[in-house]
């Protein structure tokens, strides 16, 4: 009888009501790969990506390469990545990048999510998961949210949560080839000792 397999170790795991965000290993290639596959049409028109630049590798060589570079940024301070599991299922990714240290103390948030599960309240419980590390783990001051106005699905998250909107950036990142604005969605630990509380009660802490 075949021994079951040992799960992979990862670096760090957050906790939420329903998900789990783990920093990726190369184990995790098949799961996120038939996600990314499946959900491609409906993600890549809200990516980053200069005009005329292919599509990033999704070969499991560049994906054990990004696992790599994310445990490296995470190691440095300077960035978290995460998959979202829910149920022992990979459904997508959420990132607490671009961390910035003194007089600053700011990163930014961004996150994806599986079209299958989209609408059922997990990335916005991914999105508090993260705060509460930012804010009470990691000690930053702001976290950033930066939205294309037209992608409603990404700001029901926010808005469902209450992040403050700082207005528009105008032709503030170049997606899918071309200059967009954004919605610039924003908490800092001061909102986070007033309301952080409310939305662990609401979104992390089990009935």
């Amino acid at each position: 009888m075949r021994a079951a397999s040992a799960p992979p170790v990862r670096s760090l795991e957050l906790v939420g009501r329903r998900v789990r965000l783990c920093t990726m290993v190369d184990a995790d290639y098949a799961a996120w790969y038939e996600v990314r596959s499946r959900c491609r049409d409906w993600l890549v028109p809200w990516e980053p990506r200069s005009k005329g630049a292919p599509l990033p590798p999704e070969d499991s060589a560049s994906f054990a390469a990004r696992c790599a570079m994310r445990e490296r940024e995470r190691q440095l301070g300077t960035g978290f990545g995460f998959g979202i599991f829910f149920e022992g299922r990979f459904v997508g990714e959420i990132t607490l990048s671009s961390v910035q240290r003194g007089p600053f103390q700011n990163a930014s948030i961004g996150y994806w999510i599986d079209r299958d599960v989209a609408g059922s309240g997990l990335t916005p419980e991914a999105v508090v998961v993260v705060l509460q590390y930012a804010f009470e783990s990691l000690r930053l001051h702001r976290i950033e949210v930066a939205i294309i106005p037209r992608n409603s699905a990404s700001r029901r998250v926010v808005e469902k949560l209450g992040l403050r909107s700082e207005g528009v950036a105008f032709g503030f990142l170049e997606i899918n080839g071309a200059w967009e604005d954004h919605v610039r969605y924003a908490m800092t630990a001061e909102e986070w000792t007033v309301r952080g509380p409310g939305l662990a009660a609401a979104w992390l802490v089990r009935p």
